[in-house]
């Protein structure tokens, strides 16, 4: 592999998760926020090569990569930017606040010739990938009803979770890691009807709510997935599920029952700012990005995320959306690779 130059947009938590896994394959890092808290982050690595720049346009002007783990709102922004100049995109999820914006990245990268990564990291975490396999071994037969939960404290570090307008609320921030999960393994979404409990937008001094949402998501081979994410109390235990049951059996995984990862926190965080990692294997995180890193390069071979994968799960997440806004449930129709336009309609219960 050619020798790698990643330019780091961001310095919170999942900026801490990607940077040691690019220092481990051999990168040179630069990063870049607009708050200065790159010097920070940069200072926690000292003597590694990471260094602060100290704006955008130097940072695109030398790297390979552009890796953007920024707040969701700022995405579509950056990787246009990105693409522009003839980068690699690895996007933290969501791709975008809604479907047009992620396509119309995808479009531009397509249009410049440069990989767009969504970082749909769960996909890496072992019991997931697991579950995959199982699944593509045709060991649980046909596929019938598919279950998700994930659930933590309410992230309270920075007020734009707390607007739904700027992270898209549980589901897009949250659940969206589940939605993309399900369609992974069993096809694209037809129909979404989902609901959501409790106050979401939160404001400066206001104490933060609770909030459940559930998503129940019907796929194009007649499969039916029931998705719940909760945003709870300051000292909930993050946890996630699945239960997967076909016709010829049943596979489950509980996280508190089979230590499979835990919450981390590179360097020192603020309350509740953890990111989920592997203590059994190595990080989810460096598998993804080693993925991304050597489809770049001939025979490097095709990552198990796709532009398209990102862009599904933002329509599937949006449509949940809609419906829990409205209280019907949302038909879509499914992108292909050469289309541009998919109808979303609403559909009476």
């Amino acid at each position: 592999m050619r020798p790698l130059h990643i330019g780091l947009i961001g310095a919170g938590g999942i900026a801490r998760a990607h940077l040691p896994g690019w220092l481990e394959l051999g990168a040179r890092v630069s990063v870049y926020t607009v708050d200065g808290s790159a010097e920070k982050l940069a200072a926690e690595y000292a003597g590694r090569e990471v260094a602060v720049v100290a704006g955008l346009d130097e940072l695109l002007a030398d790297c390979t990569a552009v890796d953007i783990c920024t707040p969701t709102p700022t995405h579509k922004e950056l990787a246009l930017a990105a693409v522009a100049t003839g980068r690699h995109v690895i996007c933290e999820k969501p791709l975008a606040l809604n479907a047009t914006d992620a396509e119309e990245i995808a479009a531009a990268a397509e249009a410049a010739g440069v990989r767009l990564h969504p970082a749909h990291v769960v996909r890496y975490f072992p019991a997931y990938a697991a579950m995959r396999q199982a699944v593509e071994r045709g060991e649980l037969g046909d596929l019938a009803v598919l279950r998700f939960t994930r659930g933590g404290a309410r992230p309270q570090w920075a007020p734009w979770f707390g607007d739904p307008a700027k992270s898209g609320g549980v589901i897009m921030d949250l659940m969206v890691h589940d939605i993309d999960i399900a369609r992974w393994i069993a096809g694209d979404v037809v129909r979404v009807h989902a609901q959501t409990r409790g106050v979401e937008h939160t404001t400066g001094g206001t104490e933060a709510e609770v909030v459940s949402a559930t998503a129940v998501l019907t796929h194009a081979s007649g499969t039916i997935s029931h998705i719940t994410g909760l945003w709870g109390l300051a000292d909930q235990q993050f946890r996630t599920t699945f239960r997967i049951a076909g016709s010829d059996g049943l596979l489950r995984h509980d996280s508190t029952s089979v230590p499979g990862y835990r919450i981390t926190a590179q360097g020192v965080r603020a309350a509740n700012e953890g990111i989920p990692s592997s203590p059994m294997t190595e990080s989810p995180y460096l598998a993804e990005l080693r993925e991304f890193a050597a489809s770049w390069e001939e025979g490097g071979g095709e990552p198990r995320v796709s532009a398209r994968d990102g862009i599904e799960a933002v329509r599937i997440a949006e449509a949940a959306v809609e419906s829990s806004r409205t209280g019907r449930a949302i038909e879509i129709g499914t992108s292909r690779a050469t289309e541009t336009r998919t109808i979303t309609k609403e559909v009476t219960r």
